[in-house]
């Protein structure tokens, strides 16, 4: 007999059971290291990955369980968050917990099919990365930072971690990611954070010192809020940001942001376009390759028929402090 796999649950509604959850899975000394989706499913697809055995099974591989394997406290949070589904003979999360910055994150179970999955993996780890070496080497305090596209908050949660003082504002579109990100700015004690919502940056007001973003940057079929990038070979949303990013830097602050790129004949369409776009606006940018090949199995689909390679790139825009 095959048992059947639930849909993947939106991110639970109740935030103060998910930060109960999180809390009690910390104290336990849980750490999680989330892969990409085509890692954990060949992992999870070994027959003895087939059942959790252990709570690294169940909130990192999102692996179905038998109720007494979870202690009874912890399980009793998962229903009272809303976070576990039957699943015949066996029980199912809803959510996964992954660790960074020395901090765990709340976000979207594996697999991440549902339109308003909050998603979480190795590129939210280089994002990370990228936006603390900016903070680490730049000389201006940041008083008023925004992450674009938070998702599950691990972006402004970073800068909010090592900017104390600051106004750090976390916006999305989507519903889940918000819920999302306000229990992890708490669970990371950073509850100072203001998570809205927002469209790009068209419902904040004022300049920043510092806007991150990870936005969005494929071509997604299923055209999920967390992957779809729109445009041009999936270059849409990282263009938009650029473009409203552009007019609202304070002077000397900086747009950290990452993304993707498909390299076209050697050519990078998506570098070309915010290299006009920064020096139009009078913006000192670098522009760099994080990783030259990613997604390598992306290149089978149609839509990357004439794409050769998808490169991880970081753009850093800055807005000199005096203009000639």
């Amino acid at each position: 007999m095959t048992r059947s796999v639930p849909i993947a649950a939106p991110f639970p509604a109740d935030e103060e059971a998910v930060l109960a959850l999180a809390r009690a899975l910390r104290e336990t000394g849980y750490t999680f290291t989330t892969v990409t989706p085509a890692t954990h499913a060949h992992v999870n697809a070994r027959p003895r990955h087939a059942e959790a055995r252990s709570l690294r099974d169940v909130f990192g591989w999102s692996r179905p369980f038998r109720a007494d394997l979870v202690p009874e406290p912890i399980l009793r949070l998962m229903r009272a968050a809303g976070a576990v589904l039957e699943d015949g003979p066996l029980l199912r999360p809803t959510l996964r917990v992954s660790s960074l910055d020395g901090e765990l994150f709340a976000h979207s179970a594996y697999p991440p099919s549902a339109a308003d999955a909050v998603f979480f993996g190795p590129d939210t780890a280089r994002f990370a990365a990228a936006v603390i070496a900016h903070l680490e080497a730049r000389s201006r305090p940041v008083r008023r930072a925004v992450d674009i596209g938070c998702g599950s908050g691990a972006g402004g949660i970073c800068v909010a971690k090592r900017a104390p003082g600051a106004e750090v504002v976390l916006v999305d579109i989507n519903p889940a990611a918000m819920r999302a990100a306000r229990v992890n700015a708490r669970l990371a004690g950073t509850d100072g954070v203001d998570v809205r919502r927002s469209d790009l940056l068209r419902d904040v007001e004022g300049p920043f010192d510092l806007i991150v973003s990870n936005p969005p940057f494929m071509i997604d079929t299923a055209e999920r809020a967390y992957r779809h990038g729109g445009g041009p070979l999936g270059a849409g949303l990282p263009l938009a940001v650029a473009e409203q990013a552009a007019g609202r830097l304070a002077p000397g602050g900086s747009l950290v942001l990452f993304t993707g790129a498909a390299i076209v004949d050697g050519a990078d369409p998506f570098r070309d376009a915010v290299a006009d776009l920064c020096d139009r606006a009078g913006l000192d940018w670098t522009y760099r390759e994080f990783d030259p090949d990613a997604y390598g199995e992306e290149l089978a689909t149609p839509a990357y028929d004439a794409v050769e390679r998808l490169a991880l790139v970081v753009l850093t825009a800055t807005r000199p402090v005096t203009r000639p």
